[in-house]
């Protein structure tokens, strides 16, 4: 199995465990069973971490002066995440240390393996000529239930779902529709993708570009208009949020023409070597094999949790000293479109409820004319009420929604020297975006003052290729947070935003502050949407800077409507920074030394 970690540099700086700490060994070779010791070592981390918290709850010696949990090389695989608890807190002096073994790699990962593999199909929804050429298998169980999956990775590479035109390739809309609820699209659209207006296709879903996001919408039906157009309508909940909230919504007679669409997820459409497409009940997988590769011998992976990992303390009882070094975390799901489409408002967060309002004005805003309420996307890796709690070396990659996400209370950490790519969401997330009942434009200002984000540092990261399920996230995005440092990261390959800090839209005072985006080199963005920002910033955050930054190579999205992106984009109320020292001029390419990334069998 070819995994990649983190080598060079990092192992250079690996935590090594000095002799007045105590050890406990994991292997995948191991037993739970065991006593953990390196002749003796657990199977899992969740054991390891379980004989620490019993270290530390018994007083024992081995807990002084820090405890080290070392794994050594290969995969582990994860049928249920990882939890962290008050009870796994360490201490200044005696912090936890989770590390790869020395010179090894270590990846923790939330996927299964597709075997099995058959060659041929004579299934009449395939094109006759391609029908010798698709592979199919039957999709891992899980528990009891064929495993639903959304992403494949064959050989390390992510696998297209079969799509209308092939990779991030669109189409212009003929109308938006508010009033019925429905997209019209030209019929040739069907004709080309070999899709037929009466056909079925219960797994059919569009793609909608609208300005700074996207929307996935399933399809509900379709209907020949008689004029060489379709009319397409779609389930709710995300029908509903489609056309009634304004922003975004697709443009009609933009600057550069309508907004764009494409169809995906019909076995019809696959096409295209890389495509693949998964049959519904049955859960069959049927892929399309890249050139060279045999599906026979090929490592073929789904992933079965969305959650790799959680860190979950409370106001009451925190999380804290906790470092993770040298870990690669890999496959994690992602099936809300699947069961509810998705309808965002801005960098990811999916509407619950949105409109128009009819008479502008709220009391924090007079000018507001409309609403929303929004969730928090998902993440492979969710931080709580925590501080101390680092990332070093580590690597994030093939995670389909927000990779890394320290989301409440969470103080005093770093995030250093990582690689967060191939990502599904948001690289990394920082802080609070008010969710549930906090309608997003009222200023957040939270009863319990120390819920805010603060004192968060990530620096030395490449971060790329995120928000490639949902093209509206962004590399990295802090929301309400005081005094994190966004420093000497290399964020690149995305269709929206590089780095974006702040939220709220509001000019008044929200905690928001000394926030500094420093020294990073911000490159290849808005490659498929606008209204985007290498640098992107919201509302007022007094005391804060953005000094010292290179932003270049602003993508030219063939699907705008217009060419609204910027190198540093201050949006809607922003104020307090000092800005000075950034490079906007051109092309420079990036040099400076960094994470290596070695590749193994």
């Amino acid at each position: 199995m070819k995994k990649a970690v983190i080598s060079g540099v990092a192992a250079m700086t690996m935590l090594a465990s000095p002799s007045f700490g105590g050890n406990i060994y994991v292997s995948t070779t191991g037993n739970d069973s065991a006593d953990g010791t390196k002749e003796r070592p657990f199977a899992t981390l969740t054991r390891a971490i379980k004989q620490a918290r019993e270290w530390r709850r018994l007083h024992n010696p081995n807990a002084e002066g820090g405890i080290y949990i070392t794994m050594c090389g290969g995969t582990y695989t994860q049928e249920k995440p990882i939890f962290l608890r008050p009870e796994d807190s360490g201490t200044a002096t005696s912090p936890t240390i989770i590390q790869a073994a020395e010179g090894e790699q270590v990846t923790i990962s939330g996927g299964k393996m597709v075997t099995n593999w058959q060659k041929g199909t004579d299934d009449e929804r395939v094109r006759p000529e391609l029908r010798s050429k698709l592979w199919i298998a039957d999709a891992p169980t899980m528990g009891n239930r064929i495993v639903e999956t959304r992403q494949l990775w064959v050989n390390g590479k992510k696998a297209l779902r079969a799509s209308q035109f092939g990779k991030n390739v669109m189409e212009r809309m003929t109308d938006f529709r508010i009033d019925d609820e429905s997209i019209i699209i030209p019929i040739s659209s069907l004709k080309k993708s070999g899709l037929k207006v009466d056909g079925t296709y219960p797994q059919l879903e569009m793609i909608v570009h609208q300005r700074w996001a996207i929307a996935i919408l399933r399809v509900k039906a379709m209907q020949d208009m008689g004029d060489g157009n379709v009319r397409v309508t779609f389930h709710n909940p995300e029908s509903q949020l489609e056309f009634a909230h304004p922003w975004p919504q697709p443009v009609i007679g933009g600057e550069r023409g309508n907004s764009s669409f494409c169809l995906v997820n019909a076995l019809e459409m696959l096409d295209e070597p890389g495509e693949w497409y998964q049959d519904y009940p049955s859960g069959k997988i049927y892929y399309y094999p890249r050139e060279g590769e045999d599906m026979a011998k090929a490592e073929a992976i789904v992933p079965v949790v969305d959650k790799l990992m959680a860190v979950e303390g409370s106001n009451e009882r925190r999380v804290s000293n906790i470092t993770f070094s040298n870990i690669a975390f890999e496959h994690s799901a992602w099936l809300q479109p699947s069961y509810e489409g998705l309808v965002t408002l801005q960098g990811g967060f999916a509407m619950i409820d949105a409109y128009k309002l009819h008479e502008p004005g709220l009391p924090e805003k007079a000018e507001l004319e409309n609403q929303a309420w929004i969730k928090r996307p998902a993440s492979a890796i969710s931080i709580h009420h925590s501080d101390n709690i680092n990332f070093r070396n580590c690597a994030f990659r093939h995670l389909s929604a927000t990779a890394l996400d320290y989301e409440t209370a969470c103080y005093n950490s770093i995030i250093d020297n990582c690689i967060v790519d191939e990502i599904g969401g948001n690289g990394i997330m920082i802080g609070a975006f008010p969710d549930r009942g906090f309608e997003t434009h009222v200023p957040y200002i939270p009863q319990v003052t120390t819920d805010i984000c603060h004192d968060i540092t990530i620096s030395n990261c490449q971060i790329s290729d995120a928000a490639n399920e949902d093209w509206g996230a962004v590399g990295i995005a802090a929301g309400y947070v005081r005094n994190v440092t966004i420093d000497h990261n290399h964020v690149y390959n995305l269709p929206y935003s590089g780095i974006c800090v702040g939220w709220g839209w509001t000019a008044l005072e929200s905690g928001m502050r000394e926030n500094k985006i420093t020294n990073n080199e911000v490159h290849d963005f808005a490659l498929m949407l606008y209204d985007a920002g290498g640098i992107y910033t919201l509302s007022n955050q007094p005391n804060s800077l953005i000094s010292g930054n290179k932003i270049y190579n602003i993508g030219k999205s063939p699907y705008a409507t217009n060419e609204r992106a910027f190198e540093i984009y201050f949006d809607e109320a922003t104020d307090g920074f000092t800005v000075k020292d950034n490079d906007c001029t051109g092309h420079f390419g990036y040099n400076k030394p960094g994470p290596k990334l070695v590749i193994s069998d």
